[in-house]
């Protein structure tokens, strides 16, 4: 299943890169290794056209400016090329950036028939939500080729870039937070699912950059294709909700699962399911499932209002998704919360219960 509104950014590229080959030739520039702090990881694309244009980034600054004159010189040899950019800030290569880190890019000329059919094909299988890799050889007289990533590595002379179709957010509960979630989840290219029983909250009016499922949560999930990278949020109207969203997931076993709640509700749902029976599981494993749920959701904010409540949803996917661990990048948020800045309120939200006192019960008083 794939929402006709979600175009991931790799799928994107892939889309453009097919359509300007068949204008003419590009040269593709690829992050193929990266040391310290840099803009871009392994994997991150441009390319430049014969007009200049350019699609994609590597970074930006000065970093990347140098790749596009260097890549204008591939354009003319056609020779492949490596490219250093040294970002440490030494004094002798200060001009090319002061990141901490260093960047290899490799330059590559592509044109033709062969060009063509691999760039159509690499948008074929993120299409169908299929995983492989891009080889890019390092010979002279070797093109770049497609291989799946079960196969093994044909040779060491290559550079490996994974293509992987974007992770699922499936969201369980079209109420408040639901909707400014779907639409962040999207500029973050997860693919996008709501689910809600209710046709007059889960329609495509209130989800347009979604795929929209208004059925029962069970009949919903057994749609789902199976897939690794598969996120949950629960953002239901009940506990009630919460158990049967659980019973049909876990059995499943999403890389992520996160449900809203005070601490009551989430205490009260994960020790009626710890005393369920769910199919093809013991009670070991629906235990140590119940443990992996992120619960209640998201990273403290001090989040009040529904966007507010789904930008710390989305703070926590980001985190799992990149393997990030939520500090501050400054240090300086525990100064904060010690000595708060006095600044003007909020507006009360409306529908919100404010003699609550955390953040994970406003978002219970969301969904009611």
């Amino acid at each position: 299943m794939r929402s006709p509104h979600t175009v991931s950014y790799m799928l994107h590229f892939y889309q453009q890169l097919a359509i300007a080959l068949r204008q003419g030739a590009v040269v593709l520039a690829t992050v193929v290794n990266v040391k310290g702090s840099v803009p871009r990881e392994v994997g991150a694309m441009m390319f430049l056209c014969a007009d200049g244009s350019l699609v994609g980034t590597i970074g930006g600054g000065v970093g990347e400016a140098s790749v596009i004159e260097q890549a204008k010189q591939v354009f003319v040899t056609g020779a492949k090329k490596r490219v250093d950019i040294d970002l440490s800030g030494h004094p002798e290569q200060i001009k090319q950036g002061i990141c901490g880190g260093m960047m290899q890019v490799w330059l590559e000329r592509w044109q033709g028939e062969r060009a063509i059919a691999l760039a159509n094909d690499i948008v074929g299988l993120l299409q169908t939500g299929q995983s492989a890799s891009l080889l890019i050889a390092s010979a002279p007289d070797r093109a770049p080729y497609l291989t799946t990533l079960h196969t093994p590595h044909p040779t060491p002379h290559a550079f490996t870039i994974p293509l992987l179709p974007p992770p699922i957010l499936l969201i369980i509960g079209a109420g408040h937070v639901a909707v400014p979630l779907a639409q962040m989840a999207h500029l973050l290219e997860f693919q996008v699912i709501v689910q809600d029983d209710r046709p007059e909250f889960a329609n495509t009016q209130r989800f347009p950059e979604a795929t929209v499922l208004a059925q029962p949560v069970d009949t919903a999930v057994a749609t789902l294709n199976e897939r690794p990278q598969l996120y949950v949020a629960l953002v239901t109207r009940s506990y009630q909700h919460d158990m049967a969203a659980l019973k049909a997931l876990l059995p499943r076993s999403p890389h992520y699962i996160g449900m809203i709640g005070s601490q009551k509700r989430v205490k009260t749902v994960l020790q009626a399911l710890r005393q369920e029976s769910l199919s093809g599981m013991d009670a070991v494993s629906i235990a140590c499932q119940l443990e992996a749920v992120y619960a209640p959701i998201g990273l403290d904010l001090g989040a009040l209002t529904p966007a507010e409540i789904a930008v710390s949803i989305c703070a926590e996917l980001i985190t799992v998704y990149r393997g990030g661990n939520g500090r501050s990048l400054s240090g300086r948020l525990h100064f904060n919360r010690s000595h708060p800045n006095p600044s003007p309120a909020l507006p009360e939200p409306t529908g919100l219960n404010s003699a609550t006192s955390t953040q994970h019960e406003q978002q219970q008083a969301q969904q009611q």
